[in-house]
């Protein structure tokens, strides 16, 4: 007896935003107990350290509540004119047929999408460990690419 088979996941209305829920929550919610803690810290501690010392503190709480911002910004969206992949380190532009393919594999941490010039980017704003979330996200943006890419118009 075989399965019934699915339709394939029609495109999603533009514009869209994929945008990873645990890994914002952690990482906002880092970055806010950090910040809190270096500024009690930096009323609170001992004598002998003077306001450089206390400002420095709070400026280094600052600077890895950057860094957690810069890990919970990450996302993918996706409108009329192409795809803008929010990394940590970068952001990618690219136009609709500019994109070949996006693929998530069981156990890769994001998907990856494959570029025309033969680069692959991958997507942090879709995150393999929020499984069906991920495959959800994953299927959309791939019937989209199925309708707006290059492989559209070479079919």
């Amino acid at each position: 007896m075989s399965e019934p088979v699915s339709p394939p996941p029609t495109a999603a209305s533009l514009p869209i935003v994929w945008r990873p829920r645990r890994g914002r929550i952690v990482a906002y919610g880092f970055a806010v107990v950090l910040v809190l803690g270096a500024v009690v810290m930096a009323i609170y501690i001992a004598e002998p350290f003077k306001l450089p010392d206390r400002v420095a503190i709070v400026a280094f709480g600052c600077a890895l509540a950057w860094i957690l911002h810069r890990l919970g910004r990450v996302r993918v969206e996706a409108d009329e004119s192409g795809l803008t992949i929010v990394n940590v380190g970068r952001t990618h532009q690219v136009t609709w047929p500019e994109v070949m393919d996006v693929t998530l594999l069981v156990g890769d941490p994001w998907p990856r999408i494959d570029l025309s010039d033969g680069s692959t980017v991958g997507a942090m704003g879709i995150q393999g460990a929020e499984r069906e979330r991920a495959r959800q996200a994953t299927d959309e943006l791939e019937a989209l690419i199925r309708e707006r890419g290059e492989a559209h118009q070479e079919g």
